[in-house]
């Protein structure tokens, strides 16, 4: 079975789950401009946050890196991560379980 869907299309704000009851689980993140995430993290998850447009601070325990359209990053769920848009934003977050490999 194939699913596709238009991310703009997408209900929810700031977060749209994208295939629900899914794995990974992906999530579209959209922040207007001077938005945020409160400080969480995703344990047993690896994170791979895609920022489609804008340009976002994202804040990973005690560092932060910003991130333009196109920049991808990768994480341990376990490490706290705070987003801040700087511009408007949206991002794609897969939320994968973590492997034991």
């Amino acid at each position: 079975m194939t699913t596709i869907h238009a991310l703009d299309e997408l209900d929810g704000r700031p977060h749209a789950n994208v295939f629900p009851d899914a794995e990974p689980k992906t999530i579209r993140l959209t922040l207007d401009a001077g938005d945020e995430v409160a400080s969480h993290s995703h344990p047993d998850r690896e994170i791979v946050f895609y920022l489609v447009e804008g340009r976002i601070e994202l804040e990973l325990g005690d560092e932060t890196h910003e991130l333009s359209a196109g920049d991808v990053a990768r994480f341990d769920g376990d490490r706290d991560i705070a987003p801040r848009a700087v511009e408007e934003s949206t991002a794609l977050v897969v939320l994968a379980s973590r492997s034991d490999e």
